[in-house]
């Protein structure tokens, strides 16, 4: 099973998924793992670089789209990443969370005996099968550019799409306070103004499709979600990330 969690810069992708990864693995019966779309940049030489002069590190082309399809076809084929498969994402911090941890741990609760209610009917149609019930494997992708237009093969792959949204100050205040990023030959930092020349305007002209109006701070075009299987995050959990929890 994939699950897709894109949205912008900063609005709680691998913070949401490294919270639903524990809760699913809490489980026994459950293995949960992520991927990260930023594993699959290309080297910082071939990051490409925009009319401002500045490594576009937030567009499609920054992005080694051949190898990121090829990976999440394995993974949906064989439940598990390509042997030597690595992920430097791991290694970026994304900083303190504000999360009532009470929350998490009931959801954890009431998950493990959803599944094991849901486990022991699928168990009794083993049996009589005589066949065994494996783990169900649960691979979680968190990456800033899934849902585009442009990634619409890539898109299909996924069972679950979850969109997440912030408005342009947080993203901002939230990106600008990050020490920078890990990448495959070094470590990089957003320059002053980063968020304004490339992060944001990125982030509209890949995903305005999906609101009405083209108002990516506005309400979501719910025709486009449904017809993508997009579920959009509802506006009002925007900063709330304990309710983004219990959305997801």
């Amino acid at each position: 099973l994939l699950i897709g969690i894109s949205g912008p810069s900063s609005s709680g992708k691998t913070t949401l998924s490294r919270l639903l990864r524990d809760v699913l693995n809490s489980s026994p019966l459950l293995h949960a793992f992520i991927l990260h779309e930023d594993d699959f940049y290309k080297t910082d030489a071939e990051i490409p670089v925009n009319t401002d002069g500045l490594q576009d590190w937030d567009c499609l082309e920054s992005i080694d789209l051949p190898l990121l399809e090829k990976t999440l076809a394995h993974v949906k084929e064989h439940g598990s990443l390509p042997a030597g498969f690595e992920s430097k994402e791991d290694k970026n911090d994304v900083g303190k969370v504000d999360i009532d941890w009470g929350v998490i741990e009931r959801q954890t609760e009431n998950l493990k005996q959803k599944v094991q209610t849901l486990q022991q009917g699928h168990e009794r149609g083993k049996e009589a099968a005589g066949e065994a019930s494996p783990a169900l494997t649960i691979a979680i992708i968190d990456g800033f550019l899934l849902f585009a237009p442009s990634m619409a093969s890539i898109r299909s792959l996924f069972s679950v799409k979850l969109f997440l949204r912030t408005d342009y100050a947080t993203a901002k205040r939230r990106r600008e306070a990050r020490s920078g990023y890990v990448t495959l030959e070094g470590f990089w930092e957003d320059p002053p103004g980063y968020v304004d020349k490339v992060v944001w305007p990125n982030y509209v002209k890949d995903h305005s499709f999906l609101f009405r109006n083209g108002d990516v701070e506005g309400e979501l075009n719910e025709g486009v979600c449904t017809e993508l299987g997009i579920v959009g995050m509802p506006k009002g959990l925007e900063g709330n990330m304990t309710g983004v929890f219990e959305w997801a």
